[in-house]
């Protein structure tokens, strides 16, 4: 057994499904993650046909093997548990439908997010209780719990039916964003076939030691996203929970998306903390440990490249992320 090294497609969505993947090959990679919904559209996977024909799925999956490339994964990055109509009905949908897909396919993993609910049945915007020291906000948090537990229940059956595993991405704003909720979760939810994507990049912007999630999560993690964060020098007195950002430029030239209708505030000139290309924020012998300790834990994984570094452009920090990525692979023997 060995890992499959790959990327995720979400960044080259500009291109054919085809010209995705001879970049993935021409930098050395392996596998392919392609996005099926949530806040990112699926211009990599037509969903609709790909459930509707088992013809679509065979010429579909023949793509893939033309390129000599593997399939590792469907992704649906949304919030299924929003209060809000342009977002939680449809990517509980999208989850759903990317569940059903990924059976079709064979794909043995889908990655999604947990979701975060509103503060009570009232509410119009999703809140993300983050230090519930204060009595009030274990209420929420109690609520928010008895919204996502039948949901995830449902889906958890679901995926059980499809024999396919969900891997939660530890992200924050979630319900689920580090291993002490993920544990909450196995508690109350009690899934059989529900894991973790691990992905370093959200672990280090709460300065959490990717390290030590790995081995506190252990079998429980079912996927892997390789990018990396710098946290820096503005975190000494903004902390890494800052909210001092602007608004989204008026400029549509200037705006980052994040999803399907929404951009990335505007960042403070000294930010606490930036996603980067993998290697700039940690070097190789970081990620060789890092391949090293998943590797104690499954030797079976996938791991795929995640690029959201606007200082480079979509190729290049690609580049840059795989031979980061392979040469730590080469050291750990991973």
């Amino acid at each position: 057994m060995a890992f499959t090294y790959g990327a995720y497609t979400a960044c080259l969505q500009d291109r054919t499904l085809e010209e995705a993947l001879e970049v993935l090959a021409g930098v050395g990679l392996r596998g392919a993650e392609v996005n099926t919904g949530g806040f990112i559209p699926s211009p990599h996977a037509p969903v609709d046909l790909l459930l509707a024909s088992e013809r679509a799925r065979r010429e579909y999956r023949a793509v893939f093997a033309a390129a000599d490339m593997q399939l590792t994964g469907l992704t649906v990055s949304g919030n299924p548990l929003s209060p809000l109509p342009t977002e939680g009905i449809g990517h509980a949908e999208d989850l759903r439908r990317t569940i059903e897909l990924a059976g079709a396919l064979e794909v043995p993993e889908v990655v999604a997010m947990s979701g975060t609910p509103g503060t009570d049945p009232g509410a119009g915007y999703p809140a993300w209780i983050v230090n519930p020291w204060n009595g009030i906000d274990l209420e929420i948090l109690e609520y928010q719990w008895s919204v996502a537990v039948p949901f995830w229940k449902r889906m958890d059956a679901l995926a059980r039916e499809r024999d396919v595993k969900i891997a939660f991405e530890l992200h924050p704003r979630n319900l689920v964003f580090s291993p002490p909720t993920f544990e909450q979760f196995l508690e109350r939810v009690e899934p059989t076939n529900i894991g973790v994507n691990l992905d370093p990049s959200h672990l280090f912007w709460q300065q959490m030691e990717p390290l030590e999630c790995i081995e506190r999560l252990a079998e429980h993690i079912l996927h892997v996203h390789a990018k990396d964060t710098a946290v820096l020098p503005g975190a000494g007195t903004r902390g890494v929970l800052d909210t001092a950002f602007d608004p989204v430029p008026e400029d549509p030239a200037e705006r980052t998306p994040t999803g399907i209708g929404h951009w990335c505030s505007s960042w403070p000139a000294d930010p606490a903390w930036r996603f980067v290309a993998l290697g700039e924020g940690h070097d190789v012998d970081y990620w060789t440990r890092f391949l090293g300790a998943l590797a104690a834990v499954d030797p079976d994984l996938t791991i795929n490249i995640e690029h959201e570094d606007a200082a480079f452009d979509r190729i290049e920090g690609i580049e840059r992320g795989a031979r980061t990525l392979l040469e730590a692979a080469a050291r750990s023997g991973a």
